[in-house]
């Protein structure tokens, strides 16, 4: 018999996190969509990383919600961002790209911290601030332009279950299909994700929503202490939304608690 502090200690080994099943809408949404052309792309093609400009924005009319999208099959990749506070420490350490500060920073002031934490907050990287020199024309993307707000709720669905995060960033030139660390590793805790690894398969659908009422502001819990924490706080939020994806208003949602790790 194992007694409590012997209990304690094997959660704390192998460590706590959170997985959401995958809705049955936004499965149908998933389903239906990864190996079609984008029906409303918003922007032109951008690099994933595995082959020249080959992803876009798309909107989807019925729902408003924008996601990435291929330009075959597929959707997008998940590169790792570890923009923020503590850019180079731990598993970010070896990000040749890293930068101290967010796009967001003094919007996420407003709640108490210093900025994002790429170890903590499971977010997202939308829009590209594209130049000449960078290729593609010059030509930006604005999620603004499509009704997304910083520090808007956006669904991830990577590595066969669902995740929330925020819009925390911006990509600097004709980059896409890119995450905090945090979000990169509960998407795929057994892939070695670190700052200089993401995921490279074009099988992560990220979902942002248009409008006020996709911000969670201060009920996100931005001082969490781990990404699981922050990540359930968008929960109540991010079932609303991803509600409206396809119709689905009467999915049911599924949360589960799951041991990772080794002993």
């Amino acid at each position: 018999m194992l007694y409590s502090s012997q209990l304690i200690l094997l959660a704390t080994t192998l460590g706590l996190s959170a997985a959401r099943e995958i809705p049955s809408n936004v499965q149908a949404f998933f389903d239906a969509n990864i190996n079609v052309k984008c029906p409303n792309a918003l922007s032109i093609p951008y690099n994933s990383g595995q082959g020249e400009s080959d992803t876009v924005y798309c909107k989807d009319d019925a729902s408003g919600a924008i996601y990435l999208k291929d330009t075959g099959n597929g959707y997008a990749d998940m590169d790792i961002d570890c923009d923020g506070v503590n850019a180079s420490e731990g598993a970010c350490s070896n990000d040749p790209t890293g930068q101290s500060m967010t796009a967001f920073q003094d919007d996420v002031q407003k709640f108490g911290i210093d900025d994002l934490d790429a170890h903590i907050h499971t977010y997202v990287v939308l829009g590209n601030d594209n130049s000449a020199s960078e290729g593609n024309g010059g030509e930006k993307f604005n999620p603004t332009d499509a009704g997304i707000q910083p520090l808007s709720v956006v669904a991830v669905v990577c590595g066969g279950n669902m995740f929330y995060g925020v819009w925390g960033d911006v990509n600097g030139g004709i980059s896409t299909g890119e995450s905090s660390l945090a979000l990169g590793q509960l998407c795929f805790p057994d892939g070695g994700i670190t700052g200089d690894n993401g995921h490279s398969e074009h099988d992560v659908l990220y979902i942002a929503f248009e409008g006020a009422e996709a911000v969670p502001g201060a009920s996100a819990n931005w001082k969490a202490n781990d990404s699981a924490e922050f990540e359930e706080s968008l929960a109540t939020l991010g079932d609303q939304l991803v509600a409206k994806l396809g119709g689905g208003e009467g999915a049911k949602f599924k949360r589960s608690r799951i041991m990772r790790g080794k002993l």
